[in-house]
Formats: C-alpha cells, structure tokens, sequence
C-alpha cells in the first residue's frame, strides 16, 4: 500500500503566515487561500485593502492548480497560444496565481492569490509553499 503526504493545520498556518508576510513585505493588498488535494478551502485571508472580489479569484486560482494538477499560468499561456478549447474547461480561474504543493510527486493543495499583478500573486503563493519546505 502506498502511502502520501497530506496537509495538516500546522502546516496550513505555516503556509499561510508565510504568504502573509511575504505580501506586507511588498505592502501587496491580496487575498490568500490554501486549499487541499480536491479543491476544497482549508484556509483565506484578506488583507486589508485587497479588493472584495480577490477573495474569490484566490480560491478559484487555489481550486485550479489543485484539480488541474500544476500552476494556474499554464492554461493562461494555452489559451493565450490560441487554445480557446481549453475555455471549457472545468476549471474557473485559468490565470497566474494558483500554485500546487506537491510533495514527493504528489499535490497535495495549492495556494492561490489575488490582489497585485498575476506574477507577483505567484511569488506570494511560492512563499507560502517555501515555509514548509518543500518545491
């Protein structure tokens, strides 16, 4: 039987005071969740000044990296090449911002942010990631 890593509520508050420090650092205003393997939110947060509708676009970037299996820019840059099929997909947030944690070659959740520019809603994800030091 194999068995896999999975996130904890320790490791979820790590992840997400990480990005959180990580975004008042650069006085990014974003909105942050952590979701797990199937898409399903563990953790948001809001910092001040993040507009209403990030708390959104940050789960659905989250939900997309999960399901999808790799970061949310991926189907940006398919569909940006023409591929509008990739449209249909039952993925909702299909741009920067979104990034799986994958441990051992397993993902585990993602992190999705929304607030600033998409790549720098990446970096915020990644930093998150970092802190359990992983990827």
């Amino acid at each position: 039987m194999r068995t896999r890593a999975v996130l904890t509520d320790e490791d979820i508050v790590t992840m997400g005071d990480a990005a959180v420090a990580h975004a008042r650092t650069n006085q990014w205003n974003v909105t942050i969740a952590i979701v797990d393997d199937g898409g399903h939110l563990l953790w948001l947060r809001r910092l001040d000044g993040a507009s209403p509708g990030t708390a959104e676009m940050a789960t659905s970037k989250a939900r997309t990296a999960a399901l999808g299996r790799r970061e949310s820019k991926i189907y940006e840059d398919v569909i940006r090449q023409g591929r509008t099929a990739f449209l249909s997909a039952p993925l909702t947030a299909m741009l920067e911002g979104g990034v799986p944690i994958v441990v051992n070659g397993d993902v585990i959740g993602a992190i999705g942010v929304s607030g600033v520019k998409s790549d720098q809603d990446a970096v915020v994800a990644r930093a998150g990631i970092a802190a359990l030091g992983v990827e």
